[in-house]
């Protein structure tokens, strides 16, 4: 006789089996529907496809990381095939990226991405876009619409979500209607807006400055802003001036004069903050004062192989994926008809490399960080605002808005001869002028909302062979206006600053100003691109750019801005680059050990204040760690745990009684600065804590609660062993997808996110991974990829991307990268064509 399964048990738990036994298959019918649609949309890598509108033949190599290197006869394949490859690993975040700077979210995803819709079509991004593509060369426009025909034919040959991308299928639930539509050149053209708007410098730095002047004098505000310590920390450029209309590097400096700071009010300032913070980031996080670069290059007088290095890492947000994408592109003999040899990181979305290297050059980016947005104050009354006396009628135009599962928004832009009104967008402004005739309105100028010829450069970068070709095509890059370094194989090195930055009439940029007057207006012609700084072969024979000064205001005449990073960064590395000289030869290797470099620049002015004031309680024994410490801020380190919290809780326990929540340090190397002046005036009114009636503290009492507080934050967290403390269990990166990632719905987020990664480093080391001291230590932005190009034989450079190749969750190249960039290591970044080829697990061809 043949037993029933569970017939031995007592009905409860027979009942509860059972019920479990039906759960469990339910789960692993799931999950292998889950399986079955995610893998639907892994890229085919291997074989032949046939690619309608190709001309002859092209070849994807890629490596087990997946990196592909593309190999075809005319540049319109070449960037056929490099969209192609782009759409099969990463279109559905290039899809949300065309959403995202059209101000079209709302159709992905309803009525939860209206203000952020709001505010970026507050600016037109799109419409600039609009205007540029007819003014680019023709070259640039068969480029542009090769990509549009690769992304579109991949478009044509998966029809179905499950074919596109994991995130398809999810949205199907909320937005089963949505079909991506064809992909244009305008898509690609707006990517670069929202590149310049991360970038866009110290938009956040002039607003936090303004309300912070609506609580204090201007003398204590002045101090939390102090002037680049040019004695200390060396600028970019450390000769040369603007002689005869053209910069000179050998050449002079002249003075310059001090201006005058306008005052502005903080209701209207407060609004134009919160429609400008709707805007999402692309490409910087949250956390602005996060963002940076560093990147510096070598002579080979002082390298091992006699050629020149380069390294590059720009520190952006820590995405998922990330921005970057890596490639090669390569013509297979290179002519007329097809001139690119080049490897490097580009952007899904873009055809083109953005950085990297072409068979004789190669180049770096930081962000150069020049004042180009403003604010300009406006008095408003109905539908004109006043200019020079005289009413002028505003410029208006309707935007509609598309929103998923609800009806069409209605959004009216208006502007001035400043540009569009930012206040007022998300949730509304009062009109007409106050009684006090104060601004009511705030108009933003930005060099990005110009049409521009960026998109120009890139292609232009892309063939460059030599110095001056480098320099033909840097002057095309407009915005967002960075710090290019340079070498090639001759040996020569190099230093250019690009840009379109403005030339106002008066004032510095620093502070909002007054509309109505004309006086702050910028004048027609930006400083002229010959009068920008220029290094060819410094006597150094070494060029380093951490985002720090480029050049002493006391020696070149334009303003470029007057808020830079403080030069922590920088000095490090040029210190580090000076010791690894004075000991021999450097060679890639240094080049990768002073990346990860993660000394903290003030600790060596902090620790001692802290060691000379009175303790007592338990803390005393967590100030020993601090004793001896060297300021390196490893995963193991218990007193780079233990510093950096006493740093967040000094910084609180210092200035959030002074300043507005929306000017609350976030850390960073500025408050370096400020701190370590207030630590040589122990009474400055900053120490005091306002909110405490009759009683006045000094430096001593806030670096004592801030010991104390850091002490138990720290101790509640990781126990009570201080000496088991580790700053990486504190400094934790999670790998957050930019899309779904942060949908609010824990198993959603789960199926993109990954992490968390223990990261050494620190905000303002040279491993610069950054965060906010203002909510916790986890990791806000990083350096978001890493390169050392050697010019003595290119296949001996090397790269690491923060996540992987791949955008589709659960893909073996989805994030492969990551646990080896955390821990500092690098993959061969192969060029030449034996190497691909050898190196390569995958081959697809692509037919006409």
């Amino acid at each position: 006789m043949r037993m029933r399964p569970y017939a031995w048990m007592p009905w409860p738990l027979r009942w509860f089996l059972r019920i479990l036994t039906v759960l469990l298959a339910l789960m692993l019918i799931l999950s292998a529907v889950v399986a079955y649609t995610v893998r639907q949309s892994f890229p085919q890598m291997e074989g032949s496809l046939r690619l309608p509108g190709l001309s002859r033949n092209v070849e994807i190599y890629r490596d087990k990381a997946g990196i592909p290197h593309i190999y075809a006869d005319t540049s319109e394949d070449l960037f056929m095939a490099q969209a192609f490859v782009h759409a099969q690993d990463r279109f559905w975040e290039m899809d949300f990226r065309r959403h995202l700077t059209a101000g079209r979210l709302s159709e992905l995803f309803g009525r939860t991405t209206l203000d952020n819709d709001k505010a970026i079509r507050t600016m037109g991004w799109r419409r600039v876009a609009e205007q540029e593509l007819p003014d680019l060369t023709d070259a640039t426009k068969r480029y542009l619409d090769a990509y549009a025909k690769g992304v579109n034919a991949w478009l044509a040959a998966n029809p179905n979500a499950s074919d596109r991308s994991f995130e398809y299928s999810v949205l199907q639930v909320t937005n089963g209607g949505y079909t991506p539509e064809p992909w244009t050149a305008l898509d690609s053209l707006s990517w670069l807006k929202a590149m310049a708007w991360d970038l866009r410098s110290n938009l956040g730095t002039e607003i936090d400055r303004a309300l912070a002047r609506t609580e204090l004098p201007a003398e204590r505000v002045a101090q939390l802003y102090p002037d680049y310590p040019y004695d200390q920390h060396d600028p970019i450029v450390t000769r040369g001036a603007i002689v005869q209309e053209r910069f000179d590097q050998e050449a002079e400096p002249s003075r310059r004069k001090k201006k005058d700071e306008p005052r502005a009010g903080a209701r209207v300032i407060t609004q134009a903050a919160a429609t400008l913070a709707a805007v999402p980031s692309t490409m910087g996080g949250v956390d602005r004062d996060g963002l940076g670069s560093n990147s510096w290059v070598v002579a080979g007088e002082h390298t091992a192989s006699g050629r020149p290095l380069l390294a590059n890492d720009p520190h952006l947000s820590a995405s998922m994926p990330s921005v970057w994408y890596q490639v090669g592109l390569h013509c297979r003999k290179l002519t007329e008809t097809c001139a690119f040899d080049v490897t490097g990181f580009s952007f899904s979305g873009v055809p083109g490399v953005i950085i990297g290297h072409t068979d004789e050059i190669a180049w770096g980016f930081t962000n150069l960080g020049p004042d180009v947005a403003d604010l300009f104050l406006e008095q408003v009354d109905g539908d004109s605002y006043l200019y020079q006396g005289e009413q002028v009628k505003l410029e208006t135009r309707e935007e509609h808005i598309k929103v998923a599962g609800g009806k069409t928004v209605l959004l009216t832009v208006r502007g001035t001869r400043h540009g569009p009104l930012v206040n007022g967008v998300i949730g509304g402004v009062q009109e007409g002028l106050d009684k006090t005739g104060e601004a009511n309105a705030v108009a933003l100028s930005w060099t990005a909302l110009m049409p521009g010829r960026t998109a120009d450069a890139i292609f232009a970068l892309n063939e460059a062979g030599d110095w001056h070709e480098f320099r033909a095509a840097a002057a095309l890059f407009e915005v967002p206006a960075q710090n290019l370094v340079y070498a090639d194989v001759t040996g020569t090195i190099g230093y250019q600053a690009p840009g379109r930055i403005p030339v106002r009439a008066k004032g510095d940029g620093t502070v909002p100003v007054p509309g109505w007057t004309g006086e702050y207006d910028w004048k027609t012609a930006p400083i002229p691109y010959d009068q920008l700084p220029s290094v060819r072969n410094p006597a150094e024979g070494f060029i380093v750019t951490a985002n720090n000064a480029v050049i002493d205001p006391r020696r070149y005449e334009p303003l470029l801005t007057k808020d830079w990073a403080y030069g922590y960064r920088s000095q490090r590395i040029l210190d580090r680059l000076r010791e690894e000289i004075g000991k021999g030869k450097v060679d890639a290797a240094t080049m990768s050990r002073i990346q990860q470099d993660t000394h903290n620049g003030f600790a060596a002015k902090l620790v001692p204040a802290l060691m000379a004031v009175d303790l007592a309680g338990p803390s005393t024994e967590a100030r020993r760690l601090l004793d001896g410490w060297d300021g390196s801020q490893g995963i193991d380190s218990a007193p780079a745990a233990y510093f950096n919290a006493i740093w967040r809780h000094l910084l609180r326990l210092t200035f959030h009684d002074d300043l507005p929540e929306r000017a609350w340090p976030s850390g960073g190397d500025r408050w370096y600065e400020v701190v370590g002046r207030l630590l040589d005036t122990p009474d400055d009114p900053f120490w005091d804590d306002v909110t405490t009636e009759g009683r006045t503290e000094g430096r001593d009492d806030v670096l004592r609660q801030a010991m104390a507080s850091a002490y138990q934050e720290v101790s509640d967290l990781l126990g009570t062993d201080v000496k088991a403390w580790r700053w990486g269990d504190l400094h934790r990166l999670t790998l957050t997808n930019g899309s779904l990632g942060t949908s609010g719905i824990a198993p959603i987020e789960a199926l993109f996110n990954r992490g968390p990664l223990s990261v050494p480093g620190g905000k303002d080391a040279v491993n610069a991974t950054g965060w906010d001291v203002r909510k916790d230590y986890s990791i806000t932005t990083v350096p978001s990829m890493r390169m050392i190009v050697d010019l003595a034989d290119l296949d001996k450079s090397q790269w690491i991307n923060l996540t992987g190749a791949s955008g589709h969750a659960f893909h073996p190249n989805y994030w492969d990268q990551a646990p080896r960039w955390a821990r500092g290591d690098l993959l061969p970044m192969y060029s030449n064509t034996d190497s691909v080829k050898k190196a390569a697990t995958h081959i697809l061809r692509l037919t006409p």
